[in-house]
């Protein structure tokens, strides 16, 4: 009878270097784990990659390599991994390091070794992450170099506004003078990077689809729509509308137990600020500009609600009908007739 095999791989990522924990399940026996350090390069990814298949990994459904979302550095081993078609689960890290429980120290190896009994305990329910898009990636890094942008930019008009209010009129023209060329440069940086992002999207045919359809979104503008993109990975792993307005901190949580804790629903602090900033913004408009919302608004509010809970719900109702739009693949159709 041929025997089965199964291998789980745990990754610790750091800018320099990677350890990697590997796990050999035989006919639902687990074996020694074994632990090794490799470069974050592409020779020392190659030189994993032959480690690998020299202790007889199959880069096929039968194995499962699980990292954490590092931002950057985990790249090479995305890239690899899509190349060679290992499946890769790229988790959390904050939901990953909740679930070890109650752990006591860490280390590079001993983050690998949790890790690889992560990927052994979770394998059923783990999705393996969608191979890596450059595409993608490359929008990634413009709207990601377009915040840094700004930010720098705001950091220099805070810093001017706050001086101007001890300053003499003569230092404070000085300052703002020699300051002007800096904001001037990072203008024109923004344009650039704009100029590319839309670029993009127009060039690519599955990003210009879904570009399109979450225009078609009351409150949901150029930004929001390229900024959904790159957070979702274009929608490629059909994410709910409840996951999404989860994710950018717009869905409401209950807060009770038993009869000593009867709190109010709120939003949960751990989300996408960026995101949910962009949300607050769309939903402030399409209270502006829309009917539908706008009703909705001043009746909620008439009703006793707090303003900015009426908000939020509003900016759930921007986040569901998003994912609508995309899992559909159908634009948005406004069907609501105001009451006279």
């Amino acid at each position: 009878m041929k025997k089965t095999m199964k291998f789980f791989l745990g990754m610790d990522v750091s800018k320099l270097w990677v350890d990697i924990t590997l796990m050999c399940v035989i006919d639902h026996e687990k074996q020694p784990t074994i632990t090794e350090r490799f470069d974050n390069d592409h020779t020392g990814i190659k030189v994993l990659i032959k480690w690998l298949k020299k202790h007889q990994v199959t880069f096929d459904e039968n194995s499962l390599l699980v990292i954490e979302n590092t931002g950057v550095y985990h790249r090479l081993i995305w890239e690899y991994c899509s190349k060679e078609g290992l499946p890769l689960y790229i988790g959390n890290a904050a939901h990953i390091k909740w679930s070890f429980g109650i752990a006591r120290g860490k280390n590079d190896v001993v983050d690998s070794q949790r890790l690889c009994s992560y990927a052994f305990k979770n394998a059923d329910e783990l999705k393996a992450t969608p191979v890596l898009n450059p595409v993608f990636l490359k929008l990634k890094d413009m709207m990601t170099a377009r915040s840094r942008l700004l930010a720098q930019k705001n950091s220099i008009k805070v810093y001017l506004g706050e001086l101007k209010l001890s300053n003499l009129e003569e230092t404070q023209a000085i300052l703002e003078q020699a300051h002007k060329a800096a904001i001037d440069g990072i203008n024109q940086s923004i344009k650039i990077v704009e100029k590319n992002i839309n670029q993009i999207i127009q060039q690519d045919t599955a990003i210009k689809n879904n570009y399109d359809l979450l225009l078609s979104v009351p409150g949901i503008g150029h930004l929001t729509a390229a900024y959904l993109i790159c957070c979702t990975n274009n929608f490629i792993c059909k994410i709910t509308g409840k996951q999404l307005a989860s994710y950018a901190g717009v869905a409401p949580f209950g807060n009770s137990s038993g009869t000593s804790i009867k709190g109010r629903d709120k939003v949960h602090k751990m989300a996408n600020k960026d995101l949910k900033k962009l949300f607050h913004m769309g939903a402030i408009s399409a209270i502006t500009h829309y009917d539908e919302f706008k009703d909705y608004y001043e009746r909620k509010v008439k009703e006793g609600k707090h303003e900015q809970s009426v908000i939020n719900a509003v900016r759930s109702k921007i986040a569901l009908r998003a994912v609508a739009v995309i899992n559909n693949q159908a634009t948005y159709v406004n069907k609501y007739k105001k009451v006279a």
